[in-house]
């Protein structure tokens, strides 16, 4: 049994959230054009990919994120967990490359809390805390007619209800949007059911 997304998304403010699997960039793009605001994007500098502007832009304007680059991983929880606790960005994402301690997932709640703003930490796969609200499972759906047709599964929900939803991104409104499966039987087939 399936619950409303829009229950779900986007995840609880003042709280820290994980996203892992082939599309977690674009669940954090898509948070970030859906919150509003400024996004800082804090990763690792030994990283050689680049998130390109272009790509991202049906998503969260260029002008409204902030890349920072850190030595390590240490390094990004710190410059996080400040930023979190500023208030001064409504979204910060941290690109992980190992699993994050119960303490550390601890801190960036306490300071995501504090600040009132979003932090979402995109990890991989295996990789969570158990300290995250929430878990988000994220994989592309092949449609020929939409690019943008998702998979999205909470995996994990402190409130204990998880499910699945196929989304598309509607970059007009900015906003996701729910797909239901007829309509997405419909749009694969050319015809209805």
């Amino acid at each position: 049994m399936s619950f409303d997304f829009s229950a779900s998304f986007p995840p609880r403010k003042a709280r820290t959230h994980e996203a892992c699997g082939p599309n977690a960039l674009v669940f954090a793009f898509a948070l970030g054009g859906q919150l509003g605001g400024t996004a800082l994007w804090v990763r690792e500098a030994w990283q050689t990919d680049q998130i390109n502007p272009i790509g991202f832009e049906p998503y969260l304007h260029p002008h409204k994120i902030l890349v920072a680059q850190a030595k390590e991983q240490t390094d990004v929880l710190a410059v996080a967990e400040d930023a979190l606790r500023s208030g001064a960005v409504s979204l910060v994402v941290m690109e992980l490359s190992r699993p994050l301690g119960l303490t550390e997932g601890r801190r960036l709640q306490l300071a995501a809390q504090t600040g009132q703003t979003t932090g979402l930490c995109l990890i991989p796969e295996g990789a969570g805390s158990n300290a995250a609200d929430t878990r988000w499972h994220c994989s592309p759906l092949f449609d020929p007619d939409d690019s943008t047709l998702q998979r999205w599964a909470l995996i994990k929900n402190k409130s204990g209800t998880l499910s699945a939803w196929d989304v598309r991104w509607d970059a007009q409104t900015r906003r996701v949007i729910v797909v239901s499966k007829a309509a997405q039987r419909q749009g694969s087939a050319g015809t209805p059911d």
